[in-house]
């Protein structure tokens, strides 16, 4: 799903990721964390075709990012789903909106949106505040609805960056457990976190960041 070959990333004099070669099979779980500068949004922004290394070569989901032109850029991401921490809803949008509005741009119809959209905030518990505004519902009920909005493409890939850094520890253990059962559908997942304690709470292959360059390791527990 993701191969990454010998990517380095510098803005000017500073070089936010040094030669990363990685590899994360489809279906996979995967945690990337680092200390805040590490270079993990970087590499999320360099997934989704963002921006684009300074050298070498990054293939997700079958495409190679560095010669894909500027044009197919909008189709290769409607196969990712993204989520991020500050949850980018649309304030004066229902909660059942902001979701349904995502099909609607992507092409599908305005059945099929709305079908989705109510199976989708089901998934994540969240259809009883369908008709609220963002407003009205809690921290960890916005990072449910950007989620079902993420799942709306039916992603084969989804990149969170710091999907639970607004929330509480429960809250954030609750949204581990969405992705675990969303990968367990067939979506390869990939969350960047600074969080050591929600690693530890989960048995995930975790690749770590330190000043650009990367490690791995495996975590101990999971969540029961």
């Amino acid at each position: 799903m993701i191969r990454c070959f010998h990517v380095t990333k510098r803005y000017g004099a500073i070089t936010a990721l040094r030669d990363i070669s990685l590899q994360i099979d489809e279906g996979e779980f995967v945690f990337l964390t680092g200390a805040s500068g590490a270079g993990k949004t970087t590499l999320l922004r360099l997934l989704y075709r963002a921006e684009l290394p300074t050298s070498g070569q990054l293939i997700v989901a079958g495409r190679n990012l560095a010669t894909m032109p500027r044009r197919q850029v909008p189709r290769f991401r409607r196969r990712l789903g993204l989520v991020f921490q500050d949850f980018k809803l649309i304030d004066d949008r229902s909660v059942f909106d902001n979701v349904a509005l995502v099909g609607r741009v992507v092409g599908l119809s305005y059945t099929e949106s709305q079908r989705r959209a109510n199976e989708l905030l089901r998934l994540v518990g969240v259809d009883g505040r369908a008709q609220l505004f963002p407003a009205q519902i809690s921290g960890g009920e916005q990072q449910r609805v950007a989620i079902s909005r993420a799942l709306m493409t039916a992603p084969q890939l989804l990149l969170a960056d710091e999907p639970t850094g607004n929330l509480d520890p429960d809250r954030a253990i609750e949204i581990m457990r969405i992705f675990r059962a969303i990968n367990r559908r067939g979506t390869t997942v990939l969350v960047a976190t600074h969080d050591p304690d929600l690693i530890a709470a989960m048995r995930r292959r975790t690749l770590i960041l330190e000043a650009g360059l990367m490690r791995t390791l495996t975590a101990a527990r999971k969540v029961p």
